[in-house]
């Protein structure tokens, strides 16, 4: 019995590795959505302040919160799929240590639940990517804008 209990922890090492880095990929995606709504308050606040005559100003202002909105709904989108992807990775991780130590056999579910906590987490990374595509579009280095 001790055999097994050993031979399942050893089995659930490399799920408990991808929930790591679920976890660290979750923290990076709060990290930017502050960011992102930090920024929209910057600018819900300078459109409150704006004096009529700046309507040119207004337009890029709201340009670039409808940006922001895209992009908040990508790292919402993703920091689901990385909650689901955890709660899948962390029920295979379960399946193996009951399949292990159950004594009568049951069907295992472990391909499917690990498989799917992968796609999530693949799907996680690819909104990840967008996000980060859109936000490199908002980026000035260097460059005068017209007034």
């Amino acid at each position: 019995m001790q055999d097994t209990i050993a031979q399942s922890i050893q089995l659930a090492v490399a799920p408990v590795f991808m929930l790591t880095a679920v976890a660290a990929m979750i923290g990076a995606l709060a990290t930017r959505l502050a960011r992102i709504i930090d920024r929209g308050r910057v600018l819900e606040e300078k459109l409150e302040d704006l004096d009529s005559p700046m309507l040119a100003h207004e337009k890029h202002i709201h340009d670039e919160l409808q940006l922001l909105r895209r992009r908040a709904r990508l790292v919402n989108g993703a920091m689901t799929l990385l909650t689901l992807a955890a709660a899948l990775i962390g029920a295979t991780v379960l399946e193996l240590f009951l399949v292990e130590t159950a004594t009568a056999k049951t069907l295992s579910l472990v391909p499917w639940t690990f498989m799917s906590g992968v796609v999530c987490f693949v799907s996680a990374l690819l909104c990840f990517l967008v996000e980060t595509i859109l936000a490199g579009r908002t980026l000035n280095f260097g460059r005068r804008r017209k007034r």
